[in-house]
This record gives structure tokens, sequence and C-alpha cells, in this order.
């Protein structure tokens, strides 16, 4: 679990927009470049290297 207040200080490293954080997926996602990075032991992963992009289904 990610505290509010961690999120609130926490944007991404890449373009520094906000992030959300996706507890099913332990992930959190820029919510302007879609990068998602990890959360290892409860700990952010906040490099641009273990960042990911998911791709969308083709329709």
């Amino acid at each position: 679990m990610i505290s509010k207040e961690l999120l609130e200080i926490l944007a991404c490293p890449v373009c520094k927009n906000d992030i959300v954080y996706n507890e099913e997926k332990q992930t959190l996602i820029c919510t302007f470049c879609h990068k998602q990075y990890p959360i290892r032991e409860g700990i952010p992963v906040m490099l641009e290297e273990e960042a990911i992009i998911e791709e969308k289904p083709k329709p």
C-alpha cells in the first residue's frame, strides 16, 4: 500500500507529470506518458529503465 502523502509528492521521472497507484498490478502509472513503474517490497522503483508501457489491444 502506498500512502496518499507519498503519491502527492511523486512524479514521473521522465515527463514530470502526476502518477496514479494501481493496487492490483502494484504499479505507479504516469497520467501523461503512461509509463508504469513497479513497486517491489513496498518501494516504488521510479527508474526510467524499469518502466514499461502497456500496449493497448488491437481491435
